[in-house]
């Protein structure tokens, strides 16, 4: 289920947010340069999103993504984490731009976060442990 697109009319970058309702997990996939406002526009309308449909699981896929897209690891981790766990986030699976070391996510501390966050090198790899995630949430349950 379609949630949320931005777009940048100027380079076509963007950022788009479904629900996947098989899988139970909200998915974001980021494509292009994606400029610093751009990355806080997408990670706040997952915050409005998670809100009305919530879900402990997401997906992250920055694989699209060219370059650098994020100038501040304070803004996730002081603002963006927390209220992500508010609202029930409890499994972070994000896939890696090809070129890596620009995906400043990476900087999180895992450890550190009130949810689980693991990094993958590709979506298949990310979906499979977001199942496994699921079944054990459910368990939990």
């Amino acid at each position: 289920m379609f949630l949320n697109t931005n777009v940048d009319p100027r380079d076509h970058s963007s950022c788009a947010l479904t629900y996947e309702e098989a899988e139970h997990w909200l998915r974001a996939m980021w494509r292009g340069y994606v400029d610093p406002v751009e990355a806080m526009y997408g990670a706040e309308a997952y915050l409005r999103h998670v809100a009305d449909k919530p879900s402990a699981l997401l997906l992250n896929d920055n694989s699209q993504l060219q370059v650098l897209w994020f100038e501040s690891t304070d803004w996730l981790a002081h603002v963006w984490v927390p209220q992500a766990a508010r609202l029930g986030l409890r499994y972070v699976a994000h896939v890696v731009q090809i070129d890596g070391h620009y995906d400043i996510i990476t900087m999180l501390k895992p450890t550190a976060l009130p949810f689980e966050l693991q990094f993958f090198q590709n979506v298949a790899d990310a979906q499979h442990w977001l199942r496994e995630c699921r079944a054990a949430h459910a368990l939990q349950a």
